[in-house]
């Protein structure tokens, strides 16, 4: 008998501690599968290389936007209020804030005629960017050149596209080309005014005429005339 009841209490105790094993391993059914690893943030930078061409036309600081889908202005049609205070004064500030614009860089200062400058601008996991560019030709009344809405995503790093615009008129003010209305330092003048007296339509700019043409109150000469293209942009992408 002290043997069979020393088998029945070993047995039990087999008993117990496969059940006790058991519940351990329970323990762990339900339990939250671990979260996956976000993709790692991919940054997407360009150079934007803007070069003056013309002969006595500094340029204003160059403003650079990344935005989606879109145009900041387009011919035959009214310039927003940020074109217009870009094209009269050569503010970017505006130009660069603007609604939609998800980066935005800007020139460290005027562009002297025969120089260049290089502005890098990055964006974060957006391959599919498109880009505006403005710069005002500081001795006219509101003249600018750039380009916008121009698609970026199918450039590959290290890879370049080169490109030459001609002058565009804001349409904002009058090419009075009178003292006092125009700020580069041909003259000093006024900068952005909030009123328009012109066509208030965007065109291709008619040139300037300057005073030794017969435009007798104008404070510009020959040397400020420009012929078209009046500024090379390079775009690369290093990023």
């Amino acid at each position: 008998p002290m043997v069979i009841q020393k088998r029945f209490g070993l047995s039990l105790l087999v008993l117990s501690c496969l059940g006790l094993s058991a519940c351990d391993f329970n323990d762990n059914d339900g339990a939250p599968a671990p979260a996956p690893t976000p993709p790692a943030d991919v940054s997407y930078s360009y150079e934007v290389t803007v070069q003056n061409l013309t002969q006595g036309q500094p340029l204003s600081p160059v403003g650079v936007a990344l935005h989606g889908d879109a145009v900041m202005w387009e011919v035959g049609m009214s310039a927003s209020a940020a074109l217009e205070v870009l094209a009269e004064g050569g503010d970017n500030s505006d130009f660069t804030a603007a609604e939609g614009v998800m980066a935005s860089a800007s020139g460290a200062g005027p562009i002297a005629p025969g120089s260049s400058e290089t502005i890098t601008v990055t964006v974060v996991n957006e391959p599919d960017m498109f880009i505006s560019v403005a710069t005002m030709l500081v001795n006219t009344n509101d003249a600018f050149a750039g380009i916008t809405g121009h698609a970026l995503g199918e450039l590959e790093v290290n890879q370049s596209m080169t490109m030459v615009l001609p002058v565009l008129d804001a349409g904002t003010e009058a090419n009075s080309e009178v003292a006092g209305t125009i700020p580069g330092p041909a003259d000093g003048g006024e900068g952005y005014n909030a009123d328009r007296d012109d066509a208030d339509l965007v065109s291709f700019h008619p040139g300037v005429v300057s005073g030794e043409d017969g435009l007798t109150m104008s404070v510009l000469t020959a040397a400020h005339r420009f012929d078209n293209p009046a500024v090379k942009l390079t775009i690369t992408r290093v990023e």
